[in-house]
């Protein structure tokens, strides 16, 4: 799209009179490392059932300690008791662990060494893993807060878990599961090899096997919980997701939208069975990207197809949801130039002339918090409802092609439920760590 397109499509007069509205309807934020400051300014969202925070990247800082403070102020003064992040189950399990005080489980070399490693084990997530771990130091074990995962990727890690769960509880059940789960032993390495293999016609697939297994765990629930009950949920959680990776890497080379929309709703269900064995009343806090936490049917995504799992919870919760994204002008990033590649900072460029960024930008505060709820803004509301571009970095960052990789048209307002802006941003430091051999990159998309 050229610039004159641009001009006419949209004229800066149409750009400054939607950053005048947000300029009077936004609330200035502090620096997030004045977390309680910070915090307190989302106390409004406090009487939700689920906060979903989002993210424009997945290597900028100011996004985690966002949401690091937001989430501190709702644990402290409105009663939330799980943290679940857009990251495997196993390594969450195992920070769960730590910061529950449950034993074996660090934040080390182990947790998140694949491929992005920078995504999770980064400063900014230690430093709210930290305080995780501290405040619930002085409670009880039934009131402390949770730290759990959502995602799908973890075939070979998952089985393991079950595995060993198995082997302490149920001995020839562990035989059994380990027949059951040698239909995926070969391509535990590379999944989306068995997916290749299934769609070629080359192999028959595993799905009975996974679901017969998964099954019989959720049948011997109760002779589990008698024996093991403390680690019956997190093996029962594992088996899920080895039936959700079977499922997603047998149908994703028919199209990213089934592949998409089958991981969305797993991280969807994840935490309503998250939500469910913490009791009634439990409350949860979402760290995810902004394409998986907005409402996708505000979205080209959702214009052809995809849901995410924002929009299965303002389905489930109405108002009782609280969708937050994040956006940025310019900065620096963490990412890579292709999948598995090495992590490098990236300069973001100043957002394009038609896009959310660049109105936010013209209101010319540098960080602001613009609740689009209030019944008080629907002018904000108005002039922010025909379509733009809004910009989406996930863990690769191509500027030279930003168009054509980064941005996609939304309506933000119907997006999201608040809209949270740093004009500048940079990238957050990683840990460093070594990837364990055998470890393997499952991981096929960027965001």
């Amino acid at each position: 799209m050229g610039d004159v397109e641009i001009s006419q499509r949209f004229r800066t007069a149409d750009a400054d009179e939607a950053a005048r509205a947000i300029r009077h309807a936004s609330k200035h934020l502090p620096a997030p490392e004045r977390a309680e400051d910070f915090g307190a300014l989302f106390d409004h969202f406090g009487e939700a059932r689920v906060v979903l925070l989002g993210e424009a990247s997945h290597g900028t800082s100011e996004f985690y300690s966002a949401r690091a403070a937001i989430t501190r102020r709702l644990i402290e003064r409105h009663g939330f008791t799980i943290v679940a992040v857009e990251a495997d189950w196993p390594d969450a399990a195992r920070i769960d662990r730590h910061v529950r005080h449950r034993g074996a489980g660090q934040y080390d070399e182990e947790a998140f060494a694949r491929f992005p490693t920078w995504m999770w084990r980064n400063l900014e997530v230690e430093a709210f893993v930290d305080w995780l771990r501290q405040h619930n130091e002085g409670l009880s074990a039934a009131q402390r807060v949770e730290f759990r995962g959502l995602d799908v990727y973890s075939l070979r890690s998952s089985i393991a878990a079950v595995l060993a769960y198995l082997d302490r509880v149920d001995p020839e059940g562990a035989k059994t599961a380990r027949q059951r789960y040698g239909c995926l032993t070969p391509w535990q390495g590379e999944p989306s090899w068995y997916g290749r293999a299934v769609m070629r016609g080359d192999r028959d697939t595993c799905e009975e096997a996974v679901v017969a297994q998964l099954r019989e765990i959720l049948e011997k629930r109760l002779d589990y919980l008698a024996k093991d009950g403390d680690g019956y949920f997190d093996a029962a959680q594992n088996a899920r997701v080895v039936r959700a990776a079977e499922h997603y890497y047998r149908i994703m080379y028919r199209g990213s939208t089934e592949s998409w929309n089958l991981r969305d709703r797993h991280m969807y269900d994840t935490l309503q069975h998250v939500l469910e064995a913490r009791g009634p009343g439990a409350k949860a806090v979402v760290w995810a990207h902004n394409s998986h936490i907005g409402n996708a049917a505000a979205t080209a995504m959702g214009w052809q197809g995809e849901f995410n799992i924002g929009e299965l919870c303002k389905t489930a919760y109405g108002e009782e949801a609280v969708l937050i994204g994040f956006g940025t002008d310019r900065g620096t990033v963490a990412a890579a130039d292709d999948w598995d590649a090495e992590m490098r900072i990236k300069t973001v460029v100043p957002s394009r002339p038609d896009s959310y960024e660049r109105v936010f930008r013209q209101t010319g505060i540098a960080r602001s918090l613009t609740d689009l709820r209030d019944p008080r803004h629907r002018d904000v509301v108005d002039v922010l409802a025909k379509p733009r571009l809004e910009r989406a970095i996930g863990v690769i960052y191509r500027p030279e092609n930003e168009y054509y990789s980064h941005y996609f048209e939304a309506v933000l307002p119907e997006q999201f439920d608040a809209y949270v802006w740093f004009e500048e941003t940079r990238a957050v430091t990683p840990l460093p760590s070594a990837r364990p051999k055998g470890v393997p990159e499952t991981y096929p998309f960027g965001v």
